[in-house]
């Protein structure tokens, strides 16, 4: 076993200054993934710093009708929530369809943005794995990669974003706020998360020491519908094959608005701004959700073994449009 120290800060100032004061600090939620790190020797951190009990577990409403939702909110309360499940089903259904009710009982919001991929590669210690030891190769190339990505991928990396949440919550154009050292700064969801190029071990943009305190949602489109939809391998608790978060506005038989994001597809939850466009004003048809899905999935480049998530995410995407048309109806 390997040694490590444990503190509890008071504030949040207190604890971006001991994050600060150690570069072997790792901040600790609901430990629900880094715990597991530390037990595969991914991670071997120096100093947990418990945030759990800090003052940012709430979640309440923006002046401009929006929804703040603190950083150690757990997941299960966000996917209860009244407001949640009533203005933003999306993020509601995604939540639920993470994990077991015991990790969603532990699992934080902010813990859920930063979990680390599922590459076998990247969690086994004997294998070489870029993310986890730069310079070190990417094996899942030609290895195994079923479940890895099929876009934005790069020559040093395959590995997918894990999170069910994060795809919602970037179709929702939700921001992420953040306190460190060189004090507040707020992240569009969407940028929050790196594609790997050349430097597949930096997951985010956020800097040394940075903590996430709260993810903030705009009000819900008026007349929007919304829902998230889930491929896997088993009816529950696996991670995305592929996934679609869609928020859709019809009036008069035509898309007034539109936002999708994939998962399961890339470093990253994927916003599919190629589909958005081709939406934007189009007939609410089966062809024209078919072509929106095309427009988006041209940039795709499957490996070996993971073509057919693809036509998944096509076909999950057609069917939610539709789902999400005939409500309007």
């Amino acid at each position: 076993m390997k040694p490590f120290a444990y503190q509890r800060p008071d504030s949040v100032a207190e604890a971006v200054r001991m994050n600060a004061e150690r570069p072997d600090a790792r901040f600790l939620g609901g430990g629900t993934n880094l715990v597991d790190l530390m037990k595969l020797g991914v991670e071997s951190p120096g100093l947990l710093i418990d945030v759990s009990g800090l003052p940012l577990d709430q979640v309440t409403a923006t002046d401009e009708g929006g929804l703040r939702i603190g950083a150690t909110v757990r997941n299960s309360d966000l996917a209860a929530h009244r407001a949640v499940r009533d203005r933003y089903p999306v993020l509601s259904q995604a939540l639920l369809a993470g994990a077991s009710g015991q990790l969603r009982n532990a699992a934080t919001t902010g813990g859920n943005l930063l979990q680390r991929t599922r590459c076998p590669y990247f969690q086994d210690t004997s294998k070489p794995c870029n993310k986890r030891t730069p310079g070190t190769g990417c094996p899942a190339r030609e290895g195994v990669h079923r479940d890895l990505a099929v876009l934005g991928h790069s020559e040093d990396c395959v590995a997918t974003h894990p999170s069910d949440m994060a795809v919602a919550l970037a179709a929702l154009d939700a921001t992420v706020h953040l306190h460190g050292p060189e004090g507040e700064r707020a992240v569009p969801v969407t940028e929050l998360h790196r594609l790997p190029g050349d430097d597949p071990g930096r997951d985010t943009v956020l800097r040394p020491g940075e903590l996430i305190t709260e993810v903030v949602l705009p009000p819900a489109p008026g007349g929007s519908a919304s829902l998230y939809r889930k491929a896997r391998d088993r009816a529950s608790y696996a991670f995305a094959l592929a996934s679609v978060a869609a928020v859709l506005t019809v009036r008069d038989g035509r898309v007034q608005q539109a936002s999708l994001a994939f998962g399961g597809l890339a470093h990253r939850p994927w916003r599919a701004r190629a589909a958005e466009d081709v939406l934007r004003g189009a007939p609410a048809t089966e062809e024209t959700f078919a072509r929106a899905a095309d427009a988006e999935l041209a940039a795709a480049r499957p490996l070996r073994d993971n073509g057919f998530k693809v036509t998944l995410a096509r076909r999950l995407t057609v069917g939610a449009l539709k789902e999400l048309t005939a409500r309007a109806g």
